[in-house]
């Protein structure tokens, strides 16, 4: 990419472009594609800092791009799906436990570096979001297979997403809380 001439922002923007599609293909249930979306969504977002780096072209406004577009990201993702659930109160509801937990560990990591703290270990950071998000996803279309060949339980066409919505609303709010009671207690400059 660096050899092509391809700078990180230009990265950065088109992996939005695929989250925004892949919000899209979440919001109507077509999730093999939206999978594929999401994942290149991803690695655009792990290939932007380290073409930034290789370029010498490292910069405070590449960096806030960057940090805003994973934001963003994450809404295009969790809200797709929120539409897509939307008729299922207790999912959607789950949904939304997983964007606020999605945004409050990343609002932990930047109130630390605001503060100039070191930012507190926990789990379910940005990588680990994805991760299990894309896997759920992709794993969808395996299991509604299985459910039509009645190899699986109807109810079981959909699990693979409801656990990682659900792994993501429970671990991301548990380590956010986690993240900002140990930011509670710095000691004031």
């Amino acid at each position: 990419m660096v050899r092509a001439g391809i700078t990180a922002n230009a990265v950065t923007i088109a992996s939005l472009g695929f989250a925004a599609g892949a919000g899209i293909l979440l919001s109507v249930g077509n999730f093999v594609w939206a999978a594929l979306a999401m994942i290149i969504a991803c690695l655009g977002d792990a290939l932007d800092g380290l073409v930034a780096r290789r370029s010498a072209s490292a910069s405070v406004g590449g960096a806030l791009l960057d940090a805003s577009v994973d934001r963003y990201e994450e809404f295009l993702f969790l809200g797709g799906l929120a539409l897509y659930l939307r008729s299922s109160a207790l999912m959607l509801t789950v949904t939304l436990f997983a964007l606020a937990g999605s945004f409050m560990v990343s609002y932990g990591s930047a109130k630390a570096e605001a503060l100039r703290v070191s930012v507190p270990p926990s789990l379910m950071r940005r990588t680990e979001r994805a991760v299990c998000l894309c896997s759920g996803v992709g794993l969808v279309p395996v299991s509604d297979w299985l459910a039509r060949e009645s190899i699986l339980p109807s109810w079981a066409a959909r699990a693979p997403l409801f656990a990682a919505l659900a792994a993501i609303a429970v671990g991301a709010n548990a380590s956010a809380i986690r993240r900002l009671r140990a930011l509670a207690r710095v000691p004031s400059p």
